[in-house]
């Protein structure tokens, strides 16, 4: 979605959810409307940036999910837009995952401007697990297991990727 190089470092919402990834990204050209900010799609794209590099992050790529079975669609999605973001303007966006009942997985988001933290948007997406043919289904316990490992607190758990500043 984004080119960004990408560094390694714990981020402050990792030390309490290992659920959790940051990605940095700068706002495109296309991405903007005639007054000059984000049109007001694209925090859903984002969102799903957001969520793909979550599950890649985890060692649980989408193809990976897909390839074993388990599909994610999108059964509900909520955006609140709390701030400005231009062209060119970095932003940080921050994944959680979680499970939302027996059959979904939630994923809440915030993006914020990099540098000053002021926030662009914040929401969330709800997602049922279903097999290929699109019939609802439980997490298989493979999943389980690795949310339930990546929970434990061991202070092992994979680093965050944030882009260097350029």
């Amino acid at each position: 979605m984004h080119s960004a190089r990408a560094t390694s470092r714990p981020a402050a919402a990792n030390a309490r959810n290992r659920l959790a990834h940051t990605l940095a990204f700068r706002v495109r050209y296309s991405e903007t409307d005639q007054m000059g900010t984000f049109y007001n799609s694209r925090p859903l794209e984002w969102f799903e940036c957001g969520r793909t590099e979550l599950f890649r992050h985890l060692g649980m790529p989408y193809s990976s999910l897909e390839a074993r079975g388990v599909f994610l669609p999108l059964v509900e999605a909520h955006v609140e837009y709390l701030g400005r973001a231009r062209y060119d303007d970095l932003l940080q966006m921050t994944s959680v995952a979680a499970f939302a009942g027996r059959a979904r997985l939630r994923c809440d988001v915030t993006v914020n401007q990099a540098g000053s933290g002021k926030p662009v948007a914040r929401g969330y997406t709800v997602h049922a697990f279903t097999d290929r043919d699109g019939r609802a289904m439980r997490p298989p316990p493979w999943l389980l297991q690795v949310f339930a490992d990546l929970e434990a607190p061991s202070g092992n758990g994979p680093a965050d990727e944030t882009p260097e500043h350029e």
